[in-house]
């Protein structure tokens, strides 16, 4: 059938290309003529199949039709008029003139509410049921026979674009392309549409969308949700009212807390001089946008045409006119029409860009012959902010038991304001618009932030994790700006595949995949290493391009917050990180049962781990990854160099303070060497120094906190009770704060309390085995439901490579021990959870694969 499309927009456009894969003729396009040098999608897609265009801006002149638009629709000989969307009046002559006459689309269930708004006035009247209608068109009354009709269900909180989204725009292109198919099969009906409910409301204007306080509720929140955000409902200030967002008359939206800002609500007025910048920038905008034949304040950079080569020619040719301005990419994306743009550089020419600082208050400290500055709020949106209530909370030094500061305590309204902020900023802000290597760009910014604060960071480590300063500066914060590189790395590097799938004859195929961000993660991290834990889930959340609301420990949340202070300097934009310090109970719960949050990050007990995994199940079956608890064997056989063995069994349980998640749990020492190994390593223990975390030489720190202090004491008291040979340590020692000595059991049996459970604490438990019985040390070391990582010394390579293969441990280290790098996986099997941290493979737990099958 030959058919003329009259229309315009996505709608217009996708409704023209299945009328073609129909197999329909369309003879000609009439749709609106080009904006700001911009034509429209269903204009623009016609244009490259060949289809005859015509943009017309009047169909009429004076009441009258215009003869030479009837003789170009009359040349085309269309059978059928197809009018998708259409924001025109067209004239009877025209409607009538083909064979099979016009159809058009009507977004409501007619003939309730005729007229232009009619899916608002559906959400305005409260209507239960919506949909749309596919009539033979009339004078434009809507009152035509009715051909089709499809309804849905209204939401409570349905809006225009989740209603038009959700429904109206997918099925009613599917309901035009059918209704089309019923006419070419002479099965089309001619229904006359009931005057029985028949209702006609006027189009919405600004001046009558101000609010009726005196209605009921339900009218109140139907007639803001109908209104939307154009023209908008308004009211009168009359009591407290809450605004986040408010609408300038070009329809610009700026947040409220800006609006009584000069520099914000109101444009600059320019001096000579800077009229003259704003001439040359114009030119430059002509130069760059050859389509548009003026560059005026409402022209949009990208509307007009502009690709993101554009982008960088824009950049350099303003910094070109002015030396030593800052200007960045991000820039024009944020200011893209050139009245906005010229204000933005202005602003940045005068030093006036600094006013949406950030403001912080800091705690400061003078340690370690620096001032630290440390933020103690929660970061939320951007902003450092008090929590729900003001609550807040001391956070302790564990070197002395003093109290660094008072830490904001989140709430779980807190919870749902930082997902609310980070849902916006991946579906609305800036952070999915930018392309993945600028992306990329951001993180390596925020690692070059990290490594210049690398001092800073590591004494507030060593402040408020007790961890060892030197240990700090190479480990926790050293680690943690290796992690941010490496991820940095990858974000333009995350690809599909192409997919040979079988040929459906006569067409072909083409099958894609895409890996695309989940969305909003939440990511709920220990005490131990409380940087670095952070960094190796967040690092592969945002290079994935995710948003996500981080919970550090409660007892540990110093470092989170001066990472999120950093995020700010690298230029992260607002909401794609927040911090909230708080309960795991109450917090880190919240996080698991927010319907919006699509996934889990864990780091911490088994126990708090299964609880975790099944809230995100009952939620909304959010994607979860689990890094838990660990009882990980070292097997030293007596063929190993023995001092190494000594020298890294030391380090696989002292380090850190033992407070380790893959700290070997039960060395697994061969007969023969047993004793003579039990002695070098009391050697090696009674030199080491406690002490104060901040001085250089000390070896061991205090313990994270008192209660895991206790707990260790406790754990002791255990294998002594149990009847273990305490060979030293197993007591607190005699100082202020929450030191334990570095402690070791021998004679320890399978049994045992402490041969099963993980101390998380500087305690040696050596287990003997007989010499030569490889597969019995294997099942023993095997026997416990933890599986994070293992160990094994021996010179012996086809030992090595048969204990290593038998170990049931996400990791196995042999000859070494502790040796985890950002590139390498990291994670566990059996009841040490599941999912990797690090490597390439961290980054498929932020991600979900699209698969996209063509057919041609």
């Amino acid at each position: 059938m030959k058919i003329a499309v009259i229309g315009q927009s996505l709608f217009g456009q996708e409704v023209y290309c299945h009328l073609r894969k129909e197999g329909h003729e369309v003879v000609g396009v009439f749709t609106v003529p080009d904006k700001d040098g911009k034509a429209d999608p269903l204009g623009l897609e016609a244009e490259k199949d060949g289809v005859p265009v015509f943009k017309l801006s009047r169909w009429r002149a004076k009441g009258q039709t215009l003869p030479d638009v009837v003789a170009k629709y009359q040349a085309l000989g269309a059978e059928l008029n197809v009018l998708p969307f259409c924001s025109q009046f067209i004239p009877m002559e025209i409607i009538n003139a083909p064979r099979h006459g016009s159809i058009i689309y009507h977004p409501s269930l007619l003939p309730r509410h005729r007229g232009a708004s009619a899916i608002n006035w559906t959400l305005i009247h409260g209507d239960k049921k919506g949909g749309f209608t596919i009539f033979w068109a009339d004078d434009g009354l809507d009152t035509g026979d009715l051909l089709l009709q499809k309804e849905c269900e209204i939401l409570p909180d349905d809006t225009v674009s989740t209603l038009y989204n959700r429904f109206l725009f997918p099925e009613g292109i599917k309901g035009m392309v059918q209704a089309v198919r019923l006419i070419a099969e002479g099965k089309a009906p001619r229904l006359p549409q009931p005057e029985e409910g028949a209702t006609y409301e006027g189009i919405q204007k600004k001046e009558t969308a101000k609010i009726n306080w005196e209605q009921p509720a339900e009218a109140i929140h139907n007639w803001i949700r109908g209104n939307d955000k154009v023209p908008g409902a308004w009211t009168e200030a009359c009591g407290q009212l809450l605004v986040k967002n408010i609408q300038l008359e070009d329809g610009k939206m700026i947040p409220a807390s800006h609006f009584f800002k000069g520099a914000d609500s109101s444009a600059l007025e320019l001096t000579e001089e800077e009229l003259v910048i704003a001439e040359a920038v114009r030119s430059a905008w002509k130069r760059i946008l050859p389509n548009v034949l003026e560059v005026e304040d409402s022209t949009d950079f990208f509307k007009s045409g502009a690709a993101s080569v554009d982008v960088v020619r824009l950049v350099e040719e303003v910094k070109e006119l002015y030396d030593g301005l800052e200007l960045e990419n991000e820039d024009i994306y944020m200011a893209t029409t050139f009245g906005d743009f010229i204000q933005l550089l202005v602003r940045k020419l005068r030093g006036d860009d600094k006013d949406n600082k950030c403001i912080i208050d800091y705690v400061e400290k003078a340690v370690n012959k620096l001032t630290l500055r440390m933020p103690h709020q929660l970061f939320i949106g951007g902003m450092f902010v008090d929590a729900e209530g003001a609550k807040t909370y001391e956070t302790i030094n564990p070197t002395d038991g003093s109290v660094i500061c008072q830490v904001s305590l989140a709430q779980v309204s807190d919870v749902d304001k930082a997902v609310a902020a980070a849902k916006d900023a991946f579906e609305n802000g800036l952070w999915g618009k930018i392309n993945a290597r600028d992306r990329g760009q951001l993180l390596y910014r925020l690692a070059d932030l990290m490594e210049q604060h690398q001092e800073e960071l590591a004494t507030i480590e060593a402040l408020d994790a007790g961890a060892v300063y030197t240990l700090a500066l190479k480990t926790h914060v050293g680690m943690s700006v290796q992690t941010f590189r490496y991820f940095a790395g990858w974000c333009d590097k995350i690809q599909g595949s192409t997919i040979p799938i079988n040929h459906a004859r006569p067409n072909r195929n083409l099958t894609l995949t895409r890996k695309e961000p989940i969305g909003v993660c939440g990511i709920v991290i220990p005490w131990n290493y409380p940087l670095m834990m952070l960094s190796w889930k967040t690092a592969a959340c945002l290079a994935a391009g995710n948003t996500v609301v981080i919970k550090p420990a409660q007892v540990t949340p110093l470092t989170a917050l001066k990472f999120a202070e950093l995020t700010l300097k690298a230029g992260i934009p607002k909401g794609v990180v927040n911090i909230l310090p708080g309960s795991g109970s109450l917090i880190g719960q919240r996080l698991s049962d927010h319907p919006d949050v699509r996934k889990i990050g864990f780091t911490g007990s088994t126990e708090v781990g299964k609880h975790i995994m099944k809230s995100c199940a009952l939620s909304n079956v959010k994607k979860v990854s689990l890094e838990l608890g660990g009882k990980s064997p070292l097997i030293i056989f007596a063929d190993c160099d023995l001092s190494k063995a000594v020298q890294m069994g030391m380090s696989s349980v002292f380090f850190n303070k033992g407070e380790n998640c893959i700290a070997a749990g039960r060395l697994f020492v061969e007969d023969s060497i047993h004793d003579e190994f039990v002695q070098k390593v009391v050697e090696e223990v009674r030199k080491m120094k406690i002490g104060n975390p901040l001085d250089r030489d000390t070896n061991h720190g205090p313990q994270n906190h008192q209660a895991h202090l206790q707990k260790l004491v406790e754990y002791c008291q255990h294998g002594v009770e149990e009847g273990a040979t305490l060979v030293c340590g197993g007591r607190q020692v005699s100082r202020p704060g929450f030191f334990f000595e570095p402690t070791i059991f021998t004679d320890v049996e399978d049994h045992m309390f402490i041969a099963k459970e993980e101390s998380f604490g500087p305690i040696m438990i050596i287990s003997r085995f007989a010499d030569g019985d490889v597969d019995t040390v294997l099942s023993r070391a095997n026997a416990t439901e933890f599986g994070l990582a293992s160990g094994i010394f021996t010179r012996d390579i086809n030992k090595a490579l048969y204990v290593s293969d038998k170990l049931e441990a996400g990791t196995v280290f042999v000859n070494t021990y502790n040796k985890t790098d950002v590139a390498a996986p990291f994670g566990g099997f059996k009841q040490s959870g599941f999912g990797k941290d690090l490597g390439e493979a961290a980054l498929n737990e932020y991600l979900r694969v699209k698969t996209i099958t063509f057919e041609y």
